[in-house]
């Protein structure tokens, strides 16, 4: 914070000239030389880079045996630091125990690509990201602080789960009935996520890194409305082709009922007003799934769909007053109503007069979008 500013405030009358002198000798006490450490930062990234170079320059001249080695003795290192200075380190920063631990779990993760580049291996790449999960995400679970290991988590999970579903159905294009064993095991499978919010939930209460568990909920609860926001832009496209009780129309219905299992866990887990409104979005985002492939390839209905679904996150956040939430609720109905007018009036674009009334529509959206978002929207607060 400038002492400009601080002055700025006092001048305006915000703050008296106590709090003023005070703040300034704490700015002063805590000032941190940003220009120096620019320069340390410059300096430790060259040689960063540097040995990079070197190493990839000679990569192939270093025996594996011994990349191996050092490979899992920096694995072993940061593991290491973390289980006997885990306390030192936080005291000193937070941040340094959350980044040790995600640089100890992508060095775990790199460690079975390079295993398989030594020795010539190949396998579905689910496999080894199975391993890494039952390796590093206890561990993550753990010690996870912040954002950037509930990502990790979240991210290895979705991304393992899709790879084993891709492996074996090709992303959705296996045959067979509407009640076939196999690909409701697939279709379950790639649910599985969404299961972590419930747990997160109860988490949170119980432990003191209650921010890492907020994240994971909320990361949870994205791949829940994306799943449902996927599922309706599939739709809108007639990605799905068939109708009744097929194959997808049942994977659906079940990836849904998992959605809406888990939202009831978390509102289960954390009763207060943001569990019941989180909850009750991913059940929202749940029933939306199969509704989204009984309307495929009708574009007003998928549409209304789609946009129910995010009035409904809207007014969820307007009760537990989530203001970043309710904009980007507001952005999104703005975006899927241009979306639509270009849908219901393709053959108006082929001339300069749709065009225009084109453009005009888009404009209005948008001024109507922003008046509505600073109208309506909650007062800032801290989401949870």
């Amino acid at each position: 914070m400038s002492a400009r500013k601080i002055a700025a405030w006092h001048d305006a009358g915000l703050i008296d000239a106590g709090t003023r002198d005070r703040l300034l000798a704490y700015e002063a006490q805590h000032a941190r030389p940003l220009a120096l450490w620019a320069v340390f930062g410059i300096g430790a990234l060259a040689i960063g880079l540097g040995l990079v170079s070197v190493v990839a320059a000679n990569w192939e001249d270093i025996p594996g045996q011994l990349r191996l080695s050092v490979h899992f003795a920096l694995i072993v290192t940061a593991l290491g630091a973390l289980f006997w200075r885990e306390e030192r380190l936080a005291a000193a920063s937070p941040w340094a125990v959350e980044a040790l631990l995600f640089v100890a779990a992508a060095l775990g993760l790199t460690f079975f690509g390079h295993i398989g580049q030594v020795y010539q291996t190949s396998s579905p790449l689910w496999q080894p990201l199975a391993v890494w999960l039952a390796l590093f995400a206890p561990l993550l679970l753990l010690m996870g602080r912040g954002w950037l290991t509930a990502a990790a988590v979240m991210g290895g999970m979705t991304w393992c789960a899709w790879e084993y579903v891709g492996a074996n159905t090709g992303f959705g294009s296996a045959g067979g009935g509407g009640t076939d064993p196999a690909y409701l095991w697939l279709a379950l499978v790639s649910a599985l996520p969404v299961l972590a919010a419930p747990l997160a939930a109860a988490m949170r209460a119980r432990s003191i890194r209650g921010d890492f568990w907020r994240r994971v909920e909320q990361l949870a609860l994205a791949y829940a409305v994306g799943g449902a926001s996927f599922a309706c832009a599939l739709a809108s496209a007639g990605g799905f082709g068939e109708g009744g009780l097929s194959t997808e129309g049942v994977g659906m219905a079940l990836r849904g009922a998992v959605a809406a299992l888990a939202g009831l866990g978390v509102m289960l887990a954390r009763p207060d007003v943001s569990g019941r409104m989180a909850g009750a979005i991913m059940v929202g985002a749940g029933a939306v799934m199969p509704l989204a492939h009984a309307t495929d390839d009708l574009t007003l209905a998928v549409a209304l769909l789609f946009m129910a679904l995010w009035i409904g996150i809207a007014a969820a956040a307007l009760v537990a007053h989530w203001r970043g939430v309710f904009q980007l609720s507001v952005g999104v109905i703005a975006l899927r109503l241009i979306i639509l007018s270009f849908e219901l009036a393709g053959d108006l674009l082929a001339s300069g007069f749709g065009l225009i009334l084109s453009g005009l529509l888009i404009l209005g959206v948008a001024w109507a979008a922003v008046r509505v978002s600073k109208a309506f929207a909650p007062r800032p607060e801290a989401e949870t």
